[in-house]
């Protein structure tokens, strides 16, 4: 961030001397080049990441009386949003690989409530930490129920996928999959504002429209509203700002590829790769041919560990800094206990809550750091033996 500071600076000064602090053309201009970039047709930029979910669900017409699939590991929002438009969430347990939603699950799932009169009315996987859902295998389940899916990518911007089409293999990225994709600009992203914004990518011009109009209060023309949309524009400083970061998005990501490389390589010196330290996969990820190739952007490097916990403060005092994501699955939310939905159990997505540790994993990461987090937790490991 640092070495764009003037470039920026002086993006956000032509903002402020245009006096255009709604939408226009910075918006416009990054929307265009996040299309581009997504592989699709068209780009809507909205306040935040969770209002790009809640927009979508809101152009969808997802309302009272039905219900959304989606994980129950994931950050709120994902649940937050459908609860806000009146609906319910529906859960399928998680992989253990990779994370993500067991689509054999949300198959099973789907499968009960056709034959129990189909509330469900669309899905929401999530790409977590930077790694694509099963996307083929969702699709296929979902296109067969014509159910819409909104691909929750607020983790995973650039993150692609090996979709199947004609018989060839296509590599599709986040957000260009499904019926819609959310993306977030928070700043802990790999593409990051300088507050909150987000966008929704889809391949559907007249969704596009309907999602232009929905985030202006649901006005066509102005003050004329044949919907009640809401107030989820983008701002144009965090637009100018985003469209200058990217343009290095790229080699942030493969930056965070080589770290995650390298934690891999050094946890497996250490004898601790597969036995004590679980690390991250890349599920689709070939070595032959064309076919070769990392999808995952690691938004998080997130490890699984025996105690999680005792680690985390370990390395705390170390100067190590780490997270917990997410340390209580949504189905075991409280705001959840006026809705009945408490009481449920994923025992995978309830094991991942209780193991999973994210180590530092940014683009400016140096190897004797990655060396040093590597040494502290073979150090705390081996204490236990």
């Amino acid at each position: 961030m640092s070495s764009l500071r003037e470039e920026i600076l002086r993006a956000m000064t032509d903002v402020l001397d245009s006096t255009q602090y709604i939408l226009g053309p910075e918006v416009s201009s990054l929307e265009k080049s996040l299309a581009a970039y997504c592989g699709v047709p068209s780009a809507v930029g909205v306040s935040s990441g969770t209002d790009a979910l809640l927009i979508g669900l809101m152009a969808l017409g997802i309302g009272p009386g039905d219900r959304v699939l989606t994980t129950p590991y994931t950050f709120f929002a994902t649940m937050g949003s459908i609860i806000r438009v009146g609906a319910l969430p529906v859960f399928a347990d998680i992989r253990p690989d990779s994370m993500n939603i067991d689509p054999d699950h949300m198959a099973a799932i789907l499968e009960e409530d056709r034959r129990n009169g189909g509330t469900i009315k669309a899905v929401i996987p999530v790409h977590l930490f930077g790694q694509c859902a099963d996307m083929l295998r969702i699709r296929q389940i979902t296109d067969d129920l014509g159910i819409p899916v909104i691909e929750d990518a607020a983790q995973a911007i650039g993150a692609e996928y090996p979709f199947r089409e004609n018989g060839e293999t296509v590599w599709k990225k986040a957000g260009a999959m499904g019926t819609c994709g959310c993306f977030s600009f928070f700043p802990s992203k790999n593409l990051g504002g300088i507050g909150d914004g987000g966008m929704v990518t889809t391949n559907d011009e007249s969704f596009a429209e309907r999602l232009r109009v929905f985030r202006n209060h649901g006005a066509q023309p102005k003050y004329f509203h044949a919907h009640i949309g809401g107030n989820f524009r983008l701002d144009p400083i965090q637009a100018c700002v985003l469209k200058i970061k990217l343009k290095h998005l790229e080699q942030w990501h493969q930056a965070r590829r080589e770290n995650a490389a390298l934690y891999n390589r050094l946890f497996t010196e250490a004898g601790l790769a597969g036995k004590t330290v679980v690390l991250p996969t890349a599920d689709y990820l070939s070595s032959e041919g064309a076919e070769s190739r990392n999808f995952h952007i690691y938004n998080q490097f997130v490890i699984r560990v025996p105690e999680r916990d005792a680690l985390r403060a370990f390395l705390t005092e170390q100067g190590v800094g780490c997270e917990v994501y997410y340390p209580l699955c949504l189905h075991q939310q409280a705001c959840l206990r006026p809705y009945s939905l408490t009481g449920q159990s994923f025992p995978r997505a309830e094991r991942a809550a209780g193991e999973t540790l994210a180590l530092p994993i940014y683009p400016e990461l140096e190897t004797e750091q990655i060396e040093y987090v590597v040494g502290r937790i073979a150090d705390f490991f081996s204490g236990r033996q």
